[in-house]
């Protein structure tokens, strides 16, 4: 008996009957091996990320970070003193802009939108270049300025590391998800050294559930690339903030206001970041890839006013919640970071989200902090507080992502004790922007292009496909003049149970139904069928897929009519029609 037969016969599975590429596809140890591989890779592209960031930083500004440097001259150029900021983002233009515009164009922008319309509408594909382009692109901007944050970027990366893995080892559309949800939770695990945080961004944002086999796979990659991060980078995490406490229960009814005020402003955020874009678009004329250089001007000469504003700025948000900074000041700075990173995104810089909402939280809690303190000295805690947990209630108003704003916040102090205040404000954030917007700023973007991650896969793709894709040919018309007889001859052979009826010139009337000409025929009406013609909801070419199925469920009969712009017989659309556009991805799925 061999030792394969032994083996069977004891009950033992001996994987290497298997081949390789099957067991990685289908087996769990396969995908945990996968997770794990790229969770490493995510942390490796962290730390090279960050990486860029600084050395482009120091080549452009002459510094570890500008943000905290007061006008200061470039190290490199002291002649220039402080004006060498009207140039750093117009050379950094220069080179990002056609490497962008030529080799990888999703790699324009914060990013996140982009993944999750990879995973919700191509099946998790991403292609090799953007991790390359995205890195480079992303570390040149914040290097020469641009008011923008790292997570966006990073998610990218890691996210285009695990579709690349996935589709090298031919897994399914619905593993290949899982990955790129992976790369995503390591990228952010190891950009902010929280990973707690990496997986329910990732869950909550990216996949939109909680599946156990994908959350699995996620916390391992996130552990991975925490690993990987800190063995190179170290355990500190990126923002030191002193202890913080409470000092009354009345103060939870100052969260509540907190939660209220901040949620709003993620909000505006939201509203002002695509205004901006929208303002730009309409202004530009120009090619695609001069417009980071030309809008550069812009934000060189906003930095120049207000150089707090210089990359992602993480010391100016730490010395507001530690009270550096009085109330005047801290709304400026709250502003001046709404403007300044819809500007960059506008241009077409490429850059996160997710810091700057954090600062703008940062400066509007802590801005609050100080007037309630003010007012109620002696029952509200130090205006740092209502700054720390007016960064999670900022993300939460304009991500509405409230288990993801409250992990990060803690990993970030590491103090239980906020965790109640955290909770009440972040939850009225997130109830305030559901009031205020439909929409999130990761998914206005995808709106914004005939996209609604809220729908069915199958609901999207019927929203986003023209009947004119579909359109059968048109069965032969039924003249208005013909008699009832003969109509309900050429009715019965069509076998659609509605025909359209046209007059003498060929000009659309009406559809007449088998029902109805039956039922005249039957009382022995004698009459034309254009005396039986209705007009059923209209179809155009131009209509959607979801309009015509909402028309055909109207309809009497198997199809309808496709009509042009002029009301003119263009075409024939039926219920299987409509059916076929959703067979291909079926099929892939």
């Amino acid at each position: 008996m061999s030792s394969g037969e032994s083996a069977g016969k004891r009950g033992l599975v001996v994987p290497a009957r298997q081949p390789v590429g099957r067991w990685v596809r289908e087996s769990r140890a396969g995908l945990v091996g996968l997770a794990v591989l790229i969770g490493a890779g995510a942390g490796l592209g962290a730390v090279v990320f960050r990486w860029l960031i600084t050395t482009f930083t120091h080549v452009f500004s002459g510094h570890a970070d500008y943000s905290d440097a007061g006008r200061a001259a470039h190290s490199w150029f002291p002649a220039l003193g402080p004006w060498f900021l009207l140039l750093a983002p117009v050379i950094a233009g220069l080179i990002y802009g056609p490497l962008v515009y030529r080799f990888a164009p999703e790699a324009r922008g914060h990013g996140v939108p982009e993944v999750m319309y990879a995973v919700a509408e191509r099946g998790g594909r991403i292609p090799v270049q953007v991790s390359v382009v995205k890195a480079l692109a992303s570390a040149l901007t914040i290097g020469s300025g641009g008011s923008v944050g790292r997570e966006g970027p990073i998610v990218q990366i890691g996210s285009a590391l695990g579709s690349a893995l996935g589709r090298a080892a031919r897994l399914p559309e619905s593993r290949l998800r899982v990955l790129v949800a992976c790369g995503a939770a390591g990228g952010i695990a190891a950009t902010f050294n929280a990973p707690l945080a990496g997986p329910f961004f990732a869950m909550e944002l990216i996949l939109r559930d909680f599946a156990a086999e994908s959350f699995g796979a996620v916390v391992l990659a996130s552990v991975t690339a925490s690993v990987v991060g800190r063995a190179v980078l170290g355990n500190a995490p990126f923002l030191d903030l002193p202890p913080f406490t409470l000092r009354s229960p009345v103060e939870y009814l100052l969260f509540v206001a907190l939660g209220l005020v901040v949620g709003a402003c993620g909000v505006l955020f939201t509203r002002v970041l695509y205004w901006i874009e929208d303002l730009c678009d309409r202004l530009w004329r120009g090619p695609e890839w001069l417009r980071p250089a030309v809008g550069g001007i812009f934000l060189g000469g906003l930095l120049l006013a207000l150089p707090q504003m210089y990359g992602v700025g993480y010391p100016v948000l730490q010395n507001a919640v530690e009270g550096k900074y009085v109330l005047g000041f801290l709304l400026v700075l709250m502003l001046g970071k709404i403007v300044a990173t819809s500007l960059t995104i506008g241009i077409g810089g490429s850059g996160g989200v997710f810091a700057p909402s954090l600062f703008i939280g940062a400066m509007a809690g802590t801005a609050f902090g100080i007037a309630v303190h003010t007012w109620f000295p002696s029952v509200t805690a130090s205006p740092g507080v209502y700054g720390l947990i007016g960064m999670g209630a900022a993300f939460a108003g304009s991500a509405r992502a409230p288990i993801t704003a409250v992990i990060v916040l803690f990993e970030l102090t590491g103090q239980y004790s906020v965790i109640l205040p955290m909770l009440t404000a972040i939850v009225i954030a997130t109830a305030v922007s559901r009031a205020l917007s439909r929409d999130t700023i990761y998914t206005l973007k995808l709106r914004r292009r005939g996209i609604d991650l809220d729908k069915h896969p199958s609901a999207r793709r019927l929203a986003g496909t023209k009947v004119s894709a579909v359109t059968e040919p048109l069965p032969e018309p039924l003249r208005e003049d013909l008699p009832l007889e003969l109509a309900a001859h050429a009715l019965a052979l069509s076998g659609h149970g509605i025909l359209p009826v046209i007059d003498e010139d060929g000009r659309y009337q009406g559809c007449a139904t088998a029902r109805a000409v039956a039922e005249a025929v039957a009382e022995d009406h004698a009459g034309r069928v254009g005396d039986l013609a209705e007009l059923p909801p209209p179809v155009t070419s131009d209509s959607t897929l979801a309009d015509a199925l909402d028309a055909l469920s109207q309809a009497p009969g198997t199809g309808l009519p496709v009509l042009t712009g002029t009301d003119e017989l263009t075409g024939w659309i039926t219920h299987q029609s409509v059916l076929s556009a959703l067979e291909p991805a079926a099929n892939r799925r």
